[in-house]
């Protein structure tokens, strides 16, 4: 017989399902914009490698996106953690994973942008190093 699963216990899933809605708000709550509609069905099973979700009590509680080129590089995006389980590890876990999955794939790149206080989370704790890098503002 099949242990039940602990009410509390989180969900780790490569390509997890999700809908929609949960996504936009999760992302909105995160990044401090208004409430969108955007595909995000369609966008990551159009143009990523993959994703994780984080689960618990099956709420969404954390996301990446691991966009692809196609070809040896990866990119992270969309790091989400619900602003109430901040600060526990959970985006240690969602890089960790995608990582590990990006690396199982044949990618020889991962790469990251983040805001400059994001810094220590990305360069000291999830050992990716700097890089030289460009950018134009297309808005």
């Amino acid at each position: 017989m099949k242990p039940e699963t602990p009410s509390d216990e989180i969900i780790t899933a490569w390509r997890g399902a999700f809908d929609n809605a949960e996504v936009n708000a999760l992302h909105a709550e995160c990044f401090e914009h208004r409430l969108l509609a955007d595909d995000w069905w369609a966008q990551v099973n159009h143009y990523s490698l993959g994703w994780v979700c984080l689960r618990q009590k099956a709420r969404l509680i954390g996301f990446v996106n691991v966009a692809w080129d196609g070809g040896v590089h990866a990119f992270i995006l969309d790091t989400m953690v619900t602003l109430g389980r901040q600060r526990e590890g959970l985006a240690r876990t969602l890089i960790e994973e995608a990582v590990a999955r990006s690396r199982a794939t044949g990618c020889e790149w991962l790469h990251v942008d983040f805001d400059p206080h994001l810094r220590p989370f990305y360069f000291d704790a999830r050992g990716f190093t700097p890089t030289d890098a460009g950018l134009i503002a297309l808005k």
